[in-house]
Order: C-alpha cells, then sequence, then structure tokens
C-alpha cells in the first residue's frame, strides 16, 4: 500500500491532471482536497481531450473511488453539468464510485456575482480571479457563515441560512458593487432539486478515507491550482483563496499527517502561470509565444491565454522545501524541442545582490530580475519516446541540470500531452 500527494510546484497549470490519470491506474481511492471549480485537469486518452473541474482524474478509470473532501469548495450546478458530460462521453457509468464530502462548503450565485463585481472595482489592482466564486465562498466559510452541502440535504437549516446570508449579501451587492440583488425563491427552488440529486453522493468521505486505508489500500491525494498560489505560501495577494501545499491534504481530507508516504511534485520543463502577480522570468518575446502556441498554454477552465517563461529553479526550490517534495514529474519537456539554447533561472537579482530564495514583499518582487544559466537544448521529436535512455543527450542534460538545481530527482517526465505519452522512471505505487 501507499498514499501519496501530487501537489503542483508553481503557479498552477502544471500538467498535474494527467500525472494523476496515470497514477490513478494502480490507486484504489483517488481524492480531491482543496480548491474548486476553477481548477482544470486536462487528460487527452487517444485523440479525446476531457477536462475535469471538480471531480478527481481517477473518475476516468473504472472501479476506482473518488472523493470531493471537506476542504473542497463545490457549485454543483457545474458539477452536475460534468458529470452529464462524463456519463454521455462514456465515464462514470457507475454511481457508487463518486463520494462526496458532507462537510464540503457550497459555490453559491451570489459568491460568483461577489467575485466578478468586487476584482473590478478594484482597478488596476485586480487579482484576476477566474469569477468561480471560490474567494467568497472561503470567506464565508472562515467568517462561519458558509452553507455546507449536509446544510444542504436538511430542508430547514438550508432556509434559515440562505435566509440570513441573502440578507446580507444582498445590501452588499446594491449598495456597495451596485449590482442587481439575487431573488431567494429562485435559489431555494432551484437548491432543492440540487439537493435530491446529490444526496446519494453525500457522505462522512474522512471515515471512508479511514476505513481505505486500514485496508491497505493505494490512495492517491490530488490538488489543484500550485504551491505558488497557496493563500499563506504564495505571491500574495496573487494567490487562490485556499492552501495548496501538500500538507492540506491532510486538512482537505480528514486523515493525520503520518498516513502519508509519498509527496510527488508536478513542474512544467518550462514557467506559466495566468492572471495578475510576479512572474521573473516571463518571457514577452517570440520565444514566449513559442511556449504558449506549441505548449497549447491556455486556461483549461478560462480559456484566458498563459503567460509563458523559463524555468525557475528559484520557486521550484521553495516549493520543495515547504512541501517536502519526495520526487518530482516533469511535465512538457518536448515543448521545449527546437529552443536552443534553454534558459534556466538560477537566482534573483535584487539591488545588486543575489536572491536564492523568493522574496515576500511585492515592491521586492517587481524589482527582481532573473539571474540566467544557458543549457544547449535539442531539436528531435521525442513525444514517441518511452525510455528515459532514448532521449537525446542534450534533453537529459537539461533533466540532470534541474535535479541539481532542485535537489530533488525526477522520478516521470511528460512528452506529449497524450495519457501514454509519459516516461515513468520510479515506480511510486509499491
Amino acid at each position: 500500500m501507499a498514499n501519496i500527494v501530487v501537489v503542483g510546484l508553481q503557479w498552477g497549470d502544471e500538467g498535474k491532471g494527467k500525472i494523476v490519470d496515470i497514477l490513478s491506474e494502480k490507486a484504489d481511492v483517488i481524492v480531491r482536497f482543496q480548491g474548486g471549480p476553477n481548477a482544470g485537469h486536462t487528460v487527452v486518452i487517444g485523440n479525446e481531450k476531457v477536462i475535469l473541474h471538480q471531480i478527481p482524474s481517477g473518475i476516468l478509470h473504472t472501479g476506482k473511488k473518488c472523493v470531493i473532501g471537506n476542504g473542497v469548495v463545490v457549485d454543483l450546478e457545474t458539477l452536475f453539468q460534468e458529470i452529464d458530460e462524463l456519463k454521455q462521453r462514456g465515464f462514470f457509468q457507475d454511481d457508487t464510485s463518486l463520494l462526496i464530502s458532507e462537510q464540503s462548503h457550497l459555490i453559491m450565485p451570489y459568491h460568483k456575482t461577489i467575485d466578478v463585481y468586487r476584482d473590478q472595482k478594484r482597478g488596476k489592482r485586480r487579482i484576476g480571479t477566474t469569477g468561480r466564486g471560490i474567494g467568497p465562498a472561503y470567506e464565508d466559510k472562515v467568517a462561519r457563515v458558509g452553507i455546507r452541502i449536509g446544510d444542504l440535504i436538511d430542508e430547514e437549516i438550508f432556509h434559515q441560512k440562505l435566509k440570513i446570508n441573502l440578507e446580507e449579501k444582498n445590501w452588499y451587492l446594491r449598495e456597495y458593487l451596485g449590482a442587481d440583488e439575487i431573488d431567494f425563491d429562485s435559489i431555494y427552488d432551484s437548491y432543492q432539486d440540487y439537493s435530491k440529486r446529490i444526496s446519494s453522493y453525500v457522505t462522512n468521505t474522512s471515515a471512508f478515507i479511514q476505513d481505505s486505508i486500514q485496508r491497505g489500500e493505494n490512495i492517491l491525494f490530488e490538488g489543484a491550482q500550485g504551491c505558488m498560489l497557496d493563500v499563506d505560501h504564495g505571491t500574495y495577494p496573487y494567490v487562490t483563496s485556499s492552501n495548496t501545499l501538500a500538507s492540506q491534504a491532510c486538512t482537505g481530507s480528514g486523515i493525520g499527517v503520518h498516513h502519508i508516504d509519498y509527496i510527488l511534485g508536478v513542474a512544467k520543463a518550462y514557467t506559466t502561470r495566468v492572471g495578475g502577480g510576479p512572474f521573473p522570468t516571463e518571457l514577452k518575446d517570440n520565444v514566449g509565444e513559442y511556449l504558449r502556441k506549441k505548449g497549447a498554454e491556455f486556461g483549461a477552465t478560462t480559456g484566458r491565454p498563459r503567460r509563458c517563461g523559463w524555468f525557475d529553479a528559484v520557486i521550484a526550490r521553495y516549493a520543495i522545501d515547504i512541501n517536502t517534495i519526495n520526487g518530482v514529474a516533469l511535465t512538457k519537456l518536448d515543448v521545449l524541442s527546437g529552443i536552443d539554447p534553454i534558459k534556466v533561472c538560477i537566482a534573483y537579482k535584487y539591488k545588486g545582490q543575489d536572491l536564492k530564495t523568493i522574496p515576500f514583499n511585492e515592491k521586492m518582487w517587481k524589482e527582481c530580475t532573473p539571474v540566467y544559466e544557458e543549457i544547449k537544448g535539442w531539436h528531435e521529436d521525442i513525444s514517441s519516446i518511452k525510455e528515459y535512455n532514448d532521449l537525446p543527450s542534450t534533453a537529459k542534460d537539461y533533466i540532470k541540470r534541474i535535479e541539481e538545481l532542485i535537489n530533488t530527482e525526477v522520478v516521470m517526465i511528460s512528452v506529449g500531452e497524450r495519457r501514454k505519452e509519459a516516461i515513468c522512471i520510479k515506480e511510486l505505487f509499491s
């Protein structure tokens, strides 16, 4: 048995969905432990592309149990759309394969409206949220006024909480944001329909996971976004609204820390991010455009073009340290084919001094410039390669140099978007 946590080491979009999909083949239970439908995990099976937003990537395999943990905020409207689409495409034919925590919080319509209008009101200080209501839902959770899925199933509790919340939210929408109020009856009626449909999936998922551990099953914990978007440890305030670190796998699923056996970090062979915020290695030239086009760097959830840049060993080292990463899955190595030389950021220059770790001051971020090391590139198409030793020598040199810079071994390499276009160097599940 083994319990493995998969987290992103950059600003999200590292390819965690594909890595989780590959590992799910040998997992019994796949748990999503934080985030909401702002995540977009893309898996390509044959010529078919599947984008998952809230349901764990393991749902694409039969015979697996997929869990949406208590740390996730759930949008029922889009969740049902996701379920229906999966079923129409021949996936998720067994309803017992999905379990949703009764403690997970709901994203309500007023959360989405607040998210959009408030970010617009910030003007130049916009964070660039997806507008999916994630932040406001987590705010209500912390403020102890959130509505949980377990509350929805109890009609009396749901009615009471929704009435109280709408009184406050409508005042805020009307008086501060200048938006239209939200009608109580329309929300209440639609969510009563949701309640009937969701109830069969809802359970005490913490107890289920504990039982799975006792049975010696392989469990895979799937994070959303990336380490640098962590609300505490990322590039604040340009972050998401939840903790994205490996430690959140325990809090967001209801297990003890000693149950985790291995932590896998996922990083692109270059770097991307969506929205505003610091990005020292960002390329605003032809190379950046080449990476965007060849890597299809557009948000799976929003379609927004991603900002692209060179691999940043400074943030990778930081992410590895605070997550206690055991090994790294390096994705999209194939996108670098044809670029020569390739640059890697090994430090930041700030007022004449070299910084070996990230700053936490917004002004310092803006004044940091990357210190680069050049590595010889390769021109071969590597997407069909299955064994590490068959990679071009310069590609192996690039991987080895990254391992040296981040002081962590690379255990898996993605060389294409399809499920089978990957090189597994080390077997993680026993």
